[in-house]
């Protein structure tokens, strides 16, 4: 995989506000921030002579990518940001365990006569939500200038209190008293209506109302009341510019936009999952700078989704693609549930479309050739391996290793890859059930009979499978394959003397293999992975299993002190070299006991962890 060069990276950031993600070398988020200019930001990270904390030095050496998302206000980034630190809990953010968030805005439209509330929590419900926003202060402010304007109630409950009385709100004005009918439910929903404006975005009668209450308090030199209002105009400032990352209604939506010049086009997809955007990704179209819009974007929307496991209800463009309605219907039958192609006009939606657009631009001025190489890497590859087998239309491949000790441990491996990329929420570990002793065959045929027996995890099969071995594990697949009724592609992936793929076992024909292509460098990134993957599922079974083996031999040493031994040593290699004094510190552990597990360990002269297999 070509090397990310964090120097010439770091020239291409923009003096633009929002959210940078640093990856480490196994493409993990560790580290999720937001910055009003990206560019000084991200660069004071890795700027010679700027102190920071020994964890964020940790930090910084792990670093092996960046990537960022561009927002159009510091506002917006710091929502964002939230959205990204709770979808991915990097390592080296302080992540809130409570799970708090942003407040929001709700009007109970579902009563008779609503409310307008503060809330913290968004629900599929009739009610109506705006935000969320920063300051919970503001947002205060807002409900209770807007409250006192239109008359709203602020009784609890869905129905207004009842009693021959009106509430002291109504008597100094705070309240029209529905609980008396002193106004009908017609007038009270008009009201809220107004109210209901003024929140989709026209705030200027509140600050207008606002503002010549400031001017009439200072012309009565009563200033700290005009400073109070002052205060109060900020308030409802702040919630006036509202940012556009979430979306109250919680649908998972897809928002796709594109950016083109003469030679490249770029798409730009955000997801948008249960409300909250959760992160993008953008794609380089082949052959498309001569096609219309919407050409481009019916293309894109076939090709995208006819690849994807999961697609969201409703999917925004800027322009109706070609085909739409059929597309709809296809897209439709595929989610079992309707989906929807749309165009937005206003609001929320066509701002966050609008983003997506700024940031297929920013892709398209500084990453044109990264974006074409990384496309020759992943859907090239995957091209390049239909090519030389014969078949069509691979867009998932598994890939399956067996790692054991001398048939100690047996434990399986899946690993998946999506157009060349690898998608580890699918990743699976088998430990066997049925398999003991060396026998490689018998653990590869469980572990496929497993997977391929449980396929509602998933939602598809693989349109490829890739076996760690030659003929002999291809044909087990086959065998198990023809068990199930089920027909997959099966290609072995051959090696040489030293261990490295030579070529590809498809139809009980060796095919060679280019080892300059890309093609073959996926196939070797894939094998490699279910190796590793295999042998760090394998290590810390066998380490514990050998470690309870041994300590089950010495004399005193019961399931209650195993288990404290074993918390406090990871391996028995680690407890055979501490002393008394450590051992003895465990309070289930005695001096004496301590002295007889080193005799028993020493004498019996037990070797450390053995290789990996």
């Amino acid at each position: 995989m070509e090397e990310f060069n964090i120097g010439e990276e770091l020239k291409k950031l923009p003096d633009k506000p929002g959210v940078y993600l640093m990856h480490d070398a196994k493409d993990n988020v560790i580290y999720v921030g937001k910055a009003v200019n990206l560019k000084n930001r991200v660069r004071s990270y890795f700027r010679a002579g700027v102190p920071h904390t020994a964890i964020i030095n940790k930090m910084i050496s792990l670093i092996d990518r960046f990537e960022y998302i561009i927002t159009d206000s510091e506002l917006e980034a710091l929502v964002l940001e939230n959205n990204l630190i709770k979808e991915h809990s990097p390592k080296y953010n302080t992540l809130l365990k409570d799970d708090k968030t942003y407040p929001s805005i709700k009007v109970t439209v579902d009563e008779d006569f609503p409310r307008i509330l503060m809330t913290r929590t968004i629900r599929k419900d009739k009610c109506r939500y705006f935000g969320p926003f920063t300051s919970a202060g503001a947002v205060k402010d807002t409900i209770d200038i807007i409250s006192k304007m239109y008359r709203i109630r602020t009784c609890n409950g869905r129905n207004p209190g009842s009693g021959d009385r009106e509430c002291l709100n109504y008597h100094i004005g705070k309240c029209s008293a529905p609980c008396t009918g002193k106004i009908s439910k017609e007038d009270y929903r008009a009201n809220v209506d107004k109210a209901l404006e003024i929140l989709n975005g026209d705030f200027n009668p509140v600050i207008k109302k606002l503002e010549q209450e400031m001017t009439e308090a200072a012309e009565k030199l009563e200033f700290e009341e005009a400073a109070k209002i002052r205060e109060l105009i900020e308030s409802v400032k702040s919630i006036k510019n509202r940012q556009k990352i979430n979306d109250s209604e919680l649908m998972d939506r897809d928002y796709i936009a594109m950016a083109r010049n003469e030679r490249d086009v770029i798409m730009q997809v955000f997801f948008v999952r249960e409300g909250r955007l959760i992160g993008r990704e953008h794609f380089y179209m082949k052959n498309a700078v001569t096609d219309t819009e919407s050409e481009v974007y019916s293309s894109f929307l076939k090709q995208y989704y006819g690849g994807t496991p999961f697609l969201p209800g409703e999917i925004f463009v800027p322009v109706a693609p070609n085909e739409q309605e059929l597309i709809e219907k296809w897209l439709t039958e595929r989610r079992t549930g309707s989906v929807k192609i749309r165009i937005p006009q206003k609001g929320n939606k066509e701002k966050l479309l609008e983003l997506a657009a700024k940031n297929a631009e920013l892709v398209l001025s500084v990453d044109t050739e990264k974006i074409k190489k990384k496309a020759a890497r992943t859907k090239g590859a995957v091209e390049e391996i239909e090519q030389l087998i014969g078949v069509s239309g691979i867009v998932r491949m598994e890939a399956f290793d067996i790692s054991n000790t001398s048939g100690f441990a047996n434990v399986g491996s899946m690993v998946v890859y999506e157009n060349g990329i690898p998608k580890k929420s699918d990743y699976r570990k088998f430990k066997m059930k049925t398999v003991t002793g060396p026998d490689d065959y018998a653990c590869m045929r469980e572990v496929l009979t497993r997977r391929l027996s449980h396929d509602d995890s998933f939602g598809r099969h693989p349109d490829l499978l890739l076996m760690d071995g030659g003929r002999g594990q291809v044909n087990i697949a086959l065998e198990v394959l023809d068990e199930l009724g089920l027909d997959i592609p099966v290609c072995g992936m051959v090696k040489d003397d030293n261990h490295r793929t030579r070529g590809l076992y498809f139809n009980n024909v060796e095919i060679p293999i280019d080892t300059h292509s890309e093609g073959f460098k996926l196939i070797t990134r894939i094998q490699d992975e279910a190796h590793r993957f295999a042998i760090e599922y394998h290590r810390p079974l066998r380490t514990k299993a050998q470690a309870h083996s041994v300590l089950d031999e010495i004399p005193g040493v019961g399931p209650a002190r195993r288990r404290a031994l074993m918390k406090h040593f990871s391996s028995i290699e680690d407890l055979k070299n501490s002393d008394v004094e450590t051992l003895s510190a465990i309070p289930e552990i005695t001096v004496p006991l301590a002295e007889e597990i080193l005799e028993f360990l020493n004498k019996s002269n037990v070797p450390g962890a053995g290789g990996d297999g």
